[in-house]
Parts: C-alpha cells; sequence; structure tokens
C-alpha cells in the first residue's frame, strides 16, 4: 500500500515539474501581459478618460458604437489594409530572392550579406531620421530627381497625400528585407545540393531550378514570412511617428498610431482599448485565415 502511494506521488511530481520550471515565466507574462490585456478588454466598455484619477463608467457598447461611426478610424483601417497589401507580397518575394543570391558560394559574399543585414540592426530611430532627411525637398533622392530631369521642384514624398504612405512603407520594406532574407537562407541552406545536381541532369537548371525545387521546398518558410510580415505591417508605428506623423490630412496615419493618438494625446483611455480589441481581433482572424490557407497549399 505505501509502495503504491509513493508511486503514485512519483508520478504526480514528474508531471508537475515542467509546470514549476515554466511557473516563473507564466507569473511573469501573468503580471506584464495577461492581466493588462484582461483590463484593456474591460475598459473597452468604458469611459475611462481626460481626468484619469477618476474610476471607469460602465457604458456597455457605446464606445463601439462610436467606432462604427468614426470616420478617421475607418481611413486609418483602410491605410493599413494597404500597408498590408502592398508591402507583405514584396517582403514575401524580395528577400528569397536576395537569399538565393548571397547563398552563392563565391568569394566575398560574406560582405553582401553583412550589407544586406545591416538595415536590421540600425535602430528605427535612426532609420527614420535618416530617411526623412533623404526625403526632404532637398534632401539627397529629390537632388537624383533634380540631376536626371525627371522633376525640377522634386517630389513630395512626405508632405502630400499621395506620397506619404508609400514612401515609409519603403522604409518598413527597406528594414525588413535583411531580417527576412536571413529566415530564408537558413531554410536554403537546408536543401541538399543532390536535388540540384539531379534537376540539372533532367534538364532543370538556371533560374528554373529554382521555381522546381527551391520554390516547393521553401513553402513553410514563405508561410513563416507572408504571417510574420502581415502582423508587423498591421502593427506598424515607428516609422508613421518618426517620418510623419500620421500626415498629411490622416493620409499615412495606421490604426496602431491612431490607438496611441488617442490613448497619449487626447487621453481617451476607453476608446484607445476599444481601437486595440479590434485590432487585436483583426491580427488573430488574419493569422487564423492566412495559416489555413496557406497550410492547404504546404
Amino acid at each position: 500500500m505505501q509502495k503504491s502511494v509513493l508511486a503514485r506521488w512519483g508520478t504526480i511530481q514528474h508531471k508537475l515539474t515542467p509546470y514549476l520550471f515554466l511557473l516563473p515565466a507564466l507569473l511573469i507574462l501573468g503580471l506584464t501581459v495577461f492581466w493588462p490585456a484582461l483590463q484593456a478588454f474591460y475598459l473597452s466598455f468604458t469611459r475611462y478618460e481626460y481626468d484619469l484619477t477618476q474610476p471607469p463608467q460602465w457604458i456597455g457598447w457605446e464606445n463601439f458604437q462610436r467606432l462604427w461611426t468614426d470616420a478617421v478610424f475607418w481611413q486609418t483601417l483602410g491605410n493599413t489594409l494597404l500597408y498590408l497589401v502592398c508591402v507583405v507580397p514584396v517582403l514575401a518575394i524580395a528577400p528569397l530572392a536576395l537569399a538565393i543570391l548571397v547563398n552563392q558560394k563565391l568569394r566575398g559574399m560574406h560582405w553582401f550579406r553583412a550589407a544586406y543585414y545591416t538595415p536590421v540592426v540600425i535602430s528605427m530611430v535612426v532609420a527614420g531620421i535618416a530617411w526623412r532627411w533623404i526625403y526632404d525637398g532637398n534632401g539627397l533622392l529629390n537632388q537624383i530627381i533634380r540631376q536626371i530631369g525627371l522633376s525640377e521642384k522634386g517630389i513630395p514624398w512626405l508632405t502630400s497625400p499621395q506620397w506619404a504612405l508609400f514612401s515609409v512603407m519603403a522604409v518598413t520594406v527597406w528594414k525588413g528585407l535583411g531580417y527576412y532574407m536571413v529566415i530564408y537562407l537558413a531554410g536554403l541552406q537546408a536543401i541538399p545540393a543532390d536535388l540540384y545536381e539531379a534537376a540539372a541532369i533532367e534538364g532543370s537548371d538556371g533560374i528554373r531550378k529554382h521555381w522546381d525545387i527551391t520554390v516547393p521546398l521553401m513553402r513553410p518558410y514563405i508561410v513563416l514570412v507572408a504571417v510574420i510580415s502581415a502582423i508587423s505591417a498591421t502593427k506598424v508605428f515607428e516609422e508613421v511617428y518618426i517620418m510623419t506623423q500620421g500626415g498629411p490630412r490622416n493620409s499615412s496615419k495606421t490604426i496602431v498610431y491612431y490607438l496611441y493618438e488617442q490613448a497619449f494625446r487626447n487621453l481617451e483611455m476607453s476608446y484607445a482599448c476599444t481601437i486595440g480589441l479590434v485590432l487585436f481581433l483583426g491580427i488573430l482572424g488574419l493569422s487564423i485565415i492566412n495559416l489555413k490557407l496557406t497550410n492547404q497549399r504546404v
């Protein structure tokens, strides 16, 4: 009897051991992530603004009704979706081409890998300020445009509603190319060279070998990059904050920047939490749909 009790207690200890190791991390996550998320969910159904010393007042669905009729919210949502549609395909395809290029066994290729990865390690603050100078009316880009005769006045990259959002997108792409290139490079180096040799015998060489072998075997990595870049594009903030502040006329304002504006400039915390809840549900739905659709192809 005593042996069976000891054996059962040993089994329980064995099962509990992994959770005891996870307990410190779960406590930290609970205090810094899960509990604030639950508070934000509660505040979405309250009025908590301006005088933050007063307790929140329960108002039910009023914040969501306000969100439904908020023209600026729908404009920022449109900007965010446009960001998603334009940036994600580029970040899913261009880094793969770069990875194939730097995966060649040529002398000095490691220098090219370092050069392509350099933007990743540069702070977004530094990168945003540098690109703002490049986009300036008398900046490097407009000077080149004037030199080659495309435009005498240059292009108002950050001050025109037609150009501002796309100019910010270019910085996001420039900053992310090297990061996703490394992910693809890891996948490329796991592909056996024998497959390419066999394909060459069958007449699949040059660019065609990448279409026949590289792309099919890299599909899990393409899925990963597509999901990560989609979530990152949906949550873009730093580039907008540093370069345009959402202007001109809200043309480059994204949903995360609008959330920040409502929370920390207008002090409408409950309304900002409502925007955050909608953003969370959107990202969650996007991730699930993206994974399901792409898993059917992998």
